[in-house]
């Protein structure tokens, strides 16, 4: 998603702090979007404000914070669910907030971030669509691992030397039901062959009475004329069922234009599959204003998945094909 609008900074001068500094991003989006999701095509309109918080201490001890205050809530106020996913106590909902604290190559960051596994692989959606509709289809994986198993609250410490990147993340039970989520993940950035190569390796893994295990790797790379390629690929063995996931993008920029296609599979027990393609075309009119269409295809076989994995938005929906689009304006300020 564009997370970048208008930015306003405020330096701070205080008693032991060499620096500290608020920015105020953003975005705003306006447009049509349609689907089989939908009952009749629909204008679309939104707008988001993130406050970002950083400083630097005297010893150059870095820290800072990010909230969306769109969708913040107290995570205190939100329980953890049960091994199948329902929460067990307050009304629970998305908290997108984090701090962080870093000295060098390292970084310890707490709240609504990513995993290791999450941190180390990167989708194949490239381009933005206002409703998303080019990475929401069936076939497509967010990389989320094992995130949100129980309240998304996660600490990760990740240390980068040089090319190379590490991490480790861990989210618990607050009820003390479950063991937590643990994950470790590994990123190599780099020149390679004449092209920007990234490599990213992540495994996460949880007891909910029943091992569940996920592990994933992808490769990017940029060529010089604009060409970008994605692949990613994850497995899950969840209690001994192995569920597995491929995925392609590729993107091309030319000037103002992207324009961009992915593709993905999971393949369930027997010959059961979700599948679906994602396109996305954007053209940058300059000062922050972009057309965006996006349009996203799904075929689902398996329906109501008993995983919890694939379906996309229609996950949930009974087996058959399925397609949304949309087209409108962002606007970055």
């Amino acid at each position: 998603m564009k997370k970048i609008l208008f930015a306003t900074t405020a330096l701070v001068a205080t008693a032991g702090v060499a620096a500290a500094e608020v920015a105020v991003t953003g975005f705003a989006e306006m447009g049509v979007v349609d689907g089989d999701h939908l009952s009749t095509a629909q204008f679309h309109s939104d707008i988001d404000v993130t406050f970002t918080l950083s400083g630097e201490a005297d010893n150059g001890l870095t820290f800072g914070a990010t909230i969306d205050l769109d969708e913040a809530i107290d995570p205190n106020y939100c329980s953890s669910p049960t091994a199948g996913g329902t929460s067990t106590g307050g009304p629970c909902g998305e908290s997108d907030m984090s701090v962080f604290i870093a000295y060098g190559g390292a970084r310890l960051t707490m709240g609504d971030t990513d995993g290791a596994f999450d941190w180390a692989l990167t989708e194949v959606g490239i381009g933005g669509a206002i409703a998303d509709d080019h990475t929401t289809h069936a076939g497509f994986n967010f990389n989320s691992g094992l995130d949100g198993t129980f309240d998304g609250q996660v600490v990760r410490f990740d240390y980068a030397f040089d090319a190379f990147s590490v991490a480790i993340s861990t989210e618990i039970d607050d009820t003390g039901t479950f063991d937590p989520v643990w994950g470790i993940g590994f990123r190599y950035s780099g020149e390679l062959a004449g092209l920007d190569l990234g490599v990213g390796l992540g495994y996460q893994t949880v007891d909910l009475g029943a091992d569940v295990d996920v592990v994933g790797l992808s490769v990017d790379t940029t060529f010089d004329n604009g060409l970008q390629a994605i692949v990613n690929y994850s497995q899950w063995d969840i209690a001994g069922t192995d569920v597995d996931h491929w995925g392609l993008g590729l993107g091309y920029t030319m000037n103002a234009l992207t324009l961009s296609a992915n593709y993905g599979e999971y393949s369930f027990p027997g010959s059961a599959k979700d599948s679906g393609f994602g396109l996305a075309a954007n053209y940058d009119l300059g000062g922050g204003l972009v057309v965006q269409f996006g349009y996203g295809s799904s075929d689902i076989d398996v329906g109501p998945s008993a995983f919890g994995i694939g379906g996309g938005r229609f996950a949930g929906m009974p087996a058959g094909d399925y397609d949304s689009y949309s087209l409108g304006l962002a606007m970055s300020f």
